[in-house]
């Protein structure tokens, strides 16, 4: 990567900076929910055209693919492939910004507005220097990240990766906890599957004072749920991330009403899939067998998630060190892993991959507020760097 490259992606990202914060703003106050995005689709379909990629738009339902060939690339030369999300969250904004979602109860908590914007201004660079860039970029557009089956699901399946084939495929993802101007890789095994179960108890319900007479749902409930925990810490190898972890328990009777059912909520999340597939089975099993011999009945619904995210060692080291380069190695961090999940694993398991962070948190401005929260925003100067950073993935 020529010093000429580095210097126009620099400049070019500040030149188109005030016009990618629009996109950001725009679409964080026309915020749209999985697989509903027909608006995003059509206004970042507007903004390639106006840039100059020829794209497909309808991909996976409401998503877009766009291609950037230079002269001397072959019409069916492989590629190196951009992804950004678009779709925002069930959350009712608390900013007080003059972006503020405009769709009560909708909010881009999740940056997916900053991860399209960002896109789009590294797809106007790359089109730009379209016949310096060493391969064909593909950049994907795509809906449904925060919603089973995922969004990369549908892509993949209408041909995301093929035609022309994508070698390597990065993303990049806002990071809160992370100060502007800095970034995260992690190579390797880095985000979980996430699976989720759901069930609902049904007993016979009485008077508190006659629990003999009843078929308690909550008990069966209570006990399902602390026996479950054995299954992570008696049948996992310790060498394995996971959790499983309950967050709703609803069963509406009173101080003295045994209520009929109850419905019960929870995730599992690891980064193993043998383990993945073992857990979930004993999970069903347990389930099954308490409810049973506490004489209740239970509808279970065991929902299949993302599954694990793993980086590509090469693919990701690379892009670590050009990083380090162009910003300086005092920005450029190593991240744990976590047991969040990410639907890019899809793209993780087809191809080398690298899905790394970018820091949007400026604690003088007070933006300090975590993602899948009303009060989440971002310092708008994160953007300068996110162009830069997705323009210069190809070189990597």
């Amino acid at each position: 990567m020529t010093s000429e490259i580095k210097n126009h992606i620099k400049s070019a990202a500040d030149r188109i900076y005030e016009k990618v914060r629009g996109y950001r703003e725009h679409l964080h106050a026309n915020p749209e929910l999985s697989y509903q995005e027909h608006e995003t689709m059509r206004f970042v379909s507007e903004q390639l055209s106006a840039i100059g990629v020829a794209h497909q738009t309808g991909v996976g339902e409401t998503g877009i693919v766009g291609i950037i060939r230079g002269h001397h690339h072959d019409a069916d030369a492989s590629c190196v492939a951009l992804r950004a999300d678009l779709d925002a969250l069930p959350i009712l904004e608390a900013n007080d910004v003059p972006y503020k979602s405009k769709v009560d109860g909708v909010m881009h908590a999740c940056g997916h507005d900053v991860h399209t914007s960002v896109l789009l201004g590294a797809a106007e660079i790359l089109h730009e220097i379209r016949n310096e860039l060493p391969h064909p970029v593909k950049l994907i557009f795509q809906p449904g990240e925060e919603k089973n089956p995922g969004g990369a699901t549908y892509m993949i399946r209408d041909g995301a990766l093929e035609n022309p084939k994508v070698d390597r495929i990065y993303a990049l993802h806002v990071f809160p906890d992370m100060e502007t101007g800095h970034l995260g890789f992690k190579e390797g095994l880095y985000m979980a599957s996430c699976d989720e179960v759901h069930l609902t108890i049904k007993g016979k319900g009485g008077h508190g004072a006659t629990p003999h007479r009843c078929i308690d749902p909550i008990f069966t409930g209570a006990e399902i749920i602390t026996s479950l925990q054995q299954i992570v810490s008696r049948k996992c190898d310790p060498k394995i991330p996971c959790v499983l972890s309950f967050g709703h328990f609803e069963a509406l009777g009173a101080t003295n009403i045994i209520p009929e059912t109850a419905h019960i909520k929870g995730t599992f999340r690891t980064m193993n899939e043998p383990w993945r597939e073992e857990a979930l089975a004993l999970i069903e099993n347990s389930i099954r067998s308490i409810a049973k011999s506490n004489g209740a009945e239970v509808d279970l619904n065991i929902s299949r998630g993302y599954p694990y995210l793993e980086n590509d060692p090469e693919t990701t080291a690379n892009m670590r060190e050009l990083s380090k380069e162009y910003l300086g190695a005092e920005v450029v961090h190593d991240l744990p892993i976590r047991l969040t999940a990410e639907d890019f694993s899809y793209y993780s398991q087809e191809v080398p991959a690298c899905f790394f962070r970018l820091g949007v948190r400026n604690e003088e401005k007070g933006i300090v507020h975590g993602v899948h929260t009303p009060r989440f925003d971002i310092d708008p100067e994160s953007l300068r760097i996110g162009i830069q950073m997705m323009a210069l993935a190809p070189f990597s």
